[in-house]
This record gives structure tokens, C-alpha cells and sequence, in this order.
């Protein structure tokens, strides 16, 4: 099953709209779309290691630009569309600690969801209802956004054959690799600085969260 799913997906990331599906998908993960461009890219750029460099361009800018709209729905929007999509995410309770680690780290912590597949969207709807400042907002975004999209497309344009070659014969060691990243963010962004301990358990612990 696994790989038919790999197969059936190489063939759709060579296809003429890839592009447009890479950015579109790129775009509405960092807002409101559960599903992370991070396979579709790297399938992509197994596919045309050529243009991974390019591919992952197009992901970062489309996660940034989708990014400053999950900002604009958290701090004009929050009370209608909002706090209906943390709802639709399942994402009620980590909405208040994500506010209380922005408001204690700031950039630290858009940094670190940004460079991991922890979901972005809570972190821009979170910082655009506690109207974080946008311009570190945007530098953070793009530093954390970038960091691990142009790696994807620096390693698959210098190795792409050779890790084409590797997954495709440890398929299932590599999807569990993946599966282990996501835990690991979560528990980066848990464990988030080596300072302010306090500040941390508090976040830990919170359970609601006051409009800016």
C-alpha cells in the first residue's frame, strides 16, 4: 500500500501543475490546511532533482506569504474564522501555551516551528492574535521556513540520484524517519530554550489566554 501511494505520488509531482499544487498546498498549511508540503516537495525534487533548488523557493515563499495570512486571520479575524479553525484542528489546547511561548520567546519560537514540521498555523493565527510584532514575524518566517525547504532542495540538487536510490529501497525506514521528525518537534517546541524554566512551566500549564 505504501508503495503504491509513493508511486502513484512521483508520478503526480512530475506532472505540468505540480508547481502551482506545491505553492497552493504550501500556502494554505501555513494558515489553515492540516497536510505539510514537506512530502510533496521532497517527492518533487526526487522526481526533477534539477529543479529542487527552485522547487523549494517556491515552497518558502508560499509558506511565508500563507503564513502572513494566518497572522492577518489571528488579529482581525480570531473571534470568527479563528477560533474556528484552532477548533477544526484540534488544536483548542495548544493555543493557549503557543500564546503564552510567543509572548515569553517570540521569535525564538516561530524560528523553531518554522524549521520543524510542527504546525505553522498555529504559530501565525497565535501570533497575529496577540499582534506580535509583524516585521520579526516575516524575518522569523522566512529564517525558520527557509532553513528547512533550501536544505531539502540544496541535498536533493547535490545528492537527488543517490537519496532517489535509498528511498526507494527503505521506503518504510524513511516514512518512520519522517513520522520520528514530527515527534521530535513537538518536543523541541516543548522543551523549547535552555532559559527561563519558569516561564515554561507556566506555559506548560496554560489553559486560557487574553486578547492583546
Amino acid at each position: 500500500m505504501l508503495r503504491k501511494l509513493y508511486d502513484w505520488t512521483m508520478e503526480k509531482a512530475q506532472h505540468r501543475h505540480a508547481e502551482r499544487w506545491l505553492a497552493g498546498i504550501s500556502f494554505v498549511e501555513s494558515s489553515f490546511f492540516p497536510i505539510p508540503p514537506h512530502p510533496l516537495l521532497g517527492l518533487m525534487c526526487l522526481a526533477n532533482p534539477k529543479k529542487a533548488v527552485r522547487y523549494a523557493l517556491i515552497t518558502t515563499i508560499a509558506s511565508v506569504l500563507g503564513g502572513l495570512f494566518g497572522y492577518a486571520i489571528g488579529y482581525f479575524l480570531y473571534d470568527t474564522i479563528g477560533q474556528w479553525l484552532i477548533g477544526a484542528l484540534g488544536l483548542q489546547e495548544a493555543f493557549p501555551k503557543a500564546a503564552c511561548y510567543l509572548r515569553e520567546f517570540d521569535v525564538e519560537v516561530i524560528l523553531v516551528a518554522g524549521s520543524t514540521p510542527v504546525p505553522f498555523k498555529l504559530l501565525t493565527i497565535t501570533a497575529g492574535f496577540i499582534h506580535m510584532a509583524l516585521v520579526p514575524f516575516i524575518l522569523a518566517s522566512i529564517a525558520g521556513r527557509g532553513l528547512i525547504f533550501m536544505t531539502v532542495g540544496i541535498l536533493f540538487r547535490l545528492f537527488g540520484a543517490p537519496i532517489k536510490s535509498f528511498i526507494d529501497r527503505y521506503l518504510g525506514l524513511v516514512t518512520t524517519a519522517f513520522i520520528l521528525l514530527v515527534v521530535a518537534g513537538f518536543v523541541v517546541l516543548t522543551f523549547l530554550g535552555g532559559h527561563g524554566d519558569e516561564a515554561k512551566s507556566a506555559c506548560d500549564l496554560a489553559t486560557t489566554v487574553a486578547a492583546a
